[in-house]
């Protein structure tokens, strides 16, 4: 750790700190009768790793599951009965698919038919989504394995079956080729591409972050056709980030399009099996085209554009049985505008007869499901209503023509199960408080259930459709009782009022025998921006066992959702629009205030914490809040806008030709002026998606403010921060920093 500019400690500063030490003291003997908290234990040892069901595939005829297993030697595929849990077939194993039987497999997809398994053996990480593999084709009824390609030319990316399940695209080299599994024939169906220039049928980066998907390459309905992105990055100006290890790094450098910068220019095409040919998909111009899919039949190819403000979303529609000589022409089957942006979705369904489909949408300042048709002119049915919102689509059932899902209807601490007709009659499936979630069955017909709440870890049970029980999964009965031997306390939520009337959600953790009569400092742990909620009735795991160590040490430990953030409804998650952390920063502070005036709460020993968008925030209130907070502790920061890319960007602050002011006026490194506070600055130095130039930039302007600092980096770690020790080590300097400036 390396501190710039040092100053002499001022004794008025070490005084409450010695008193402190002794009142942390006071606490641990008070809770010597019980097991302690530590990073060792929470980051590294996995003490409280927690049971879960996860990995589970429906099979296609709604009765069976399947799951990927480990065993002492290599991977297992095994069938089981919804009905009664019990294994009913071994589908593969590493003995069985290979002839070395310690190799294992990462990973496994179904053919339509489920005759097929495409198997995923060495995979190599790429983004956050995307990843290299060397693929084999196991055939289930005869027992033999067929390696996709000649691994020899590299591997592969995206292996996707045909519906028939004897061809199989994939991308190799930004190129898109077809295998023939019978044959063993391979097709080259593009020949242009190039690293850092052209990608054929996968996603660049900014639409792998951004837009969350990186799969570029689609079959029809029948396989007789392969719809696929072409993205030419050319005009991308590139990243560059030094990988440390050797005499001379080297650096990685990739395409990364910053606000305001040139984005790739993406088309769309259509490759024909038969004929051996590719057709551009022909669309009014547009800046993004991020969804591809396939309606009920070859004749409802569908895009989704949206223009450079993401305030435009459209959707278009081409029929592939009648290709044009120029390319296939599409029409507009549905549009919405906003003055601020539209979030995209994948909640479109289509129902088979292929006339209609169910899609959320704000249009009445909240997300709700409607039923619309792919004749533009007709109205829509908007199929349910209220003060909440929709959060995710679980699936159609189109057989009983119902949709499930999620939402906030019991508030936005709140996760529930709902289901509605196409008749627009809903019912809530479990009234319980705290999260739900659910994985259904092909046919709807059995779902396994996810229930936790703040203080409650997951309890896994299978239920039928009408939600009764059917059998108990896992409860972490074992977890349950280690948080009673380590005397975890309550996670307890509460409101309160910010400066412009609006009450904001909270939640509070207090030290173990809590004693209102006493000052407690306090850490409060923030993320605040887009698309995240801290206070939620949810487990939080690792972050939970963090914070209860805090606790343990004496801190009261507290969360708030600030303005910006989801599951309240359009206006509340718009209102930060073009001044990304102005609305958040002044919650955060009026937070803190309120703090300030509870009894127990040592006033002048607050302090922040936040990762990314979080450690934005916790550098805006140590700038501007400096009254509020003492201390902070920003992981991974976002500095200035500017640095940032393109999409995520404008999509809230517009471009910064546009917008200079909503940059400039919110961006740390132009209040670095103002930090009087303690601060720890965290980066890594291979984070592909917040720049280490973000922090270092925010040094510089520490530096020429002549400000005190700890500054930490590390090597070749990317957003996440992790890998071996890297945890353990961050949280030990950051338990270190806590106790001594909080």
């Amino acid at each position: 750790m390396t501190k710039t500019n040092p100053q002499p400690r001022a004794w008025s500063k070490l005084i409450p700190l010695i008193v402190f030490c002794y009142f942390t003291l006071d606490i641990a003997s008070q809770t010597s009768d019980y097991q302690q908290f530590n990073n060792e234990s929470i980051w590294y040892s996995g003490t409280f790793r927690g049971e879960r069901v996860g990995g589970i595939r429906s099979m296609n005829d709604g009765k069976h599951y399947t799951s990927l297993e480990r065993l002492e030697s290599g991977s297992a595929i095994v069938k089981y009965s919804y009905k009664t849990g019990l294994a009913t077939d071994t589908l593969a194993t590493s003995k069985s698919v290979f002839e070395d039987a310690s190799k294992g497999f990462d990973g496994y997809e179904f053919s339509a038919d489920e005759s097929m398994l495409m198997l995923t053996t060495e995979s190599e990480g790429i983004y956050r989504h995307s990843y290299l593999a060397n693929y084999y084709v196991f055939d289930i009824q005869k027992a033999s394995t067929k390696p996709l390609t000649n691994f020899e030319q590299g591997k592969q990316r995206l292996a996707a079956f045909s519906p028939s399940a004897n061809e199989v695209a994939f991308v190799r080299d930004n190129n898109i080729f077809i295998a023939n599994i019978t044959s063993s024939e391979e097709i080259q169906v593009t020949t242009d591409g190039e690293f850092n220039s052209i990608i054929n049928g996968a996603a660049d980066w900014v639409y792998e972050e951004e837009f969350g998907d990186d799969n570029g390459i689609f079959w029809s309905p029948d396989g007789a056709f392969l719809a696929y992105y072409r993205f030419d990055e050319s005009a991308v100006r590139e990243f560059s980030m030094p990988v440390y290890g050797s005499l001379y790094p080297d650096p990685y450098t990739f395409k990364y399009p910053k606000a305001g910068e040139d984005n790739s220019k993406v088309s769309i095409f259509v490759y024909e099996v038969s004929k051996n040919r590719s057709t551009p998909v022909l669309h009014p111009k547009s800046e993004y085209i991020p969804r591809i899919k396939w309606g009920s039949s070859n004749k409802q190819l569908i895009l989704m554009t949206m223009n450079r403000h993401q305030s435009i979303l459209s959707i278009m529609m081409g029929d592939c049985e009648n290709i044009g000589i120029a390319g296939l022409v599409t029409r507009k089957i549905w549009t919405e505008q906003s003055a601020t942006y539209i979030d995209l979705n994948d909640d479109i369904r289509f129902l088979k007869n292929g006339k209609s489909f169910v899609m959320t949408s704000e249009r009445d300042g909240y997300n709700h499901l409607y039923l619309f048709s792919t004749d533009i002119t007709k109205e829509a049915k908007q199929l349910t209503q209220g003060d909440w919102d929709i959060l995710e689509i679980y699936g159609m059932d189109q057989k009983r023509q119902e949709v499930y899902f999620s939402c906030s209807k019991k508030g936005a601490t709140q996760t529930h199960l709902g289901r509605v007709s196409l008749d627009g009659i809903m019912a809530i499936l479990q009234e319980e408080n705290g999260t739900h979630s659910a994985a259904f069955s092909k046919t709807f017909d059995y779902y396994i259930h996810n229930h936790h709440d703040a203080n409650t870890p997951s309890v896994y049970t299978l239920r039928n459709r009408s939600g009764r029980i059917v059998r108990e999964l896992k409860d972490n009965a074992g977890l349950v009782q280690l948080m009673q031997d380590y005397n975890a306390q309550p996670k307890e939520f509460f409101t309160f009022q910010n400066d412009a009337g609006i009450d904001l959600n909270c939640w509070m953790i207090k030290p173990p025998q809590f004693n209102p009569e006493e000052k407690y400092p306090v850490y409060v742990a923030i993320y605040g921006g887009p698309g995240v909620n801290t206070v939620e009735d949810s487990w939080g795991g690792t972050s939970y066992y963090w914070h209860q160590l805090l606790a343990q040490q004496g801190y009261i430990v507290v969360s708030c959702d600030p303005r910006g953030t989801p599951k309240r409804g359009r206006e509340f998650k718009h209102s930060t629009y073009k001044e990304l952390g102005k609305l958040e920063t002044e919650d955060f502070i009026d937070f803190g205030e309120h703090l300030q005036s509870l009894p127990f709460v040592a006033s002048e020993r607050i302090g922040i914490q936040g990762w990314s968008y979080g450690g934005f925030m916790t550098l805006l209130c140590l700038t501007k809040g400096a009254d509020v907070f003492q201390a902070g502790i920003s992981i991974a920061p976002v500095t200035n806008w500017r640095y940032y890319d393109s999409i995520y960007t404008e999509r809230f602050m517009q471009t910064p030709e546009e917008n200079a002011s909503g940059y400039d006026e919110n961006s740390p490194v132009n209040h670095a002026d103002k930090l009087r506070g303690s601060l720890l600055l965290v980066h890594g130095s291979s984070d592909d998606n917040v720049h280490f130039q973000n922090s270092m930039e925010m040094v510089d302007a520490l530096v020429g403010a002549g400000k005190d600092f700890d500054f930490f980096a590390y090597p070749n770690r990317n957003h996440g921060i992790y890998g071996g020790n890297t945890r353990l080590h961050l949280f030990d300097m950051m338990l270190d920093f806590v106790k001594e400036h909080f």
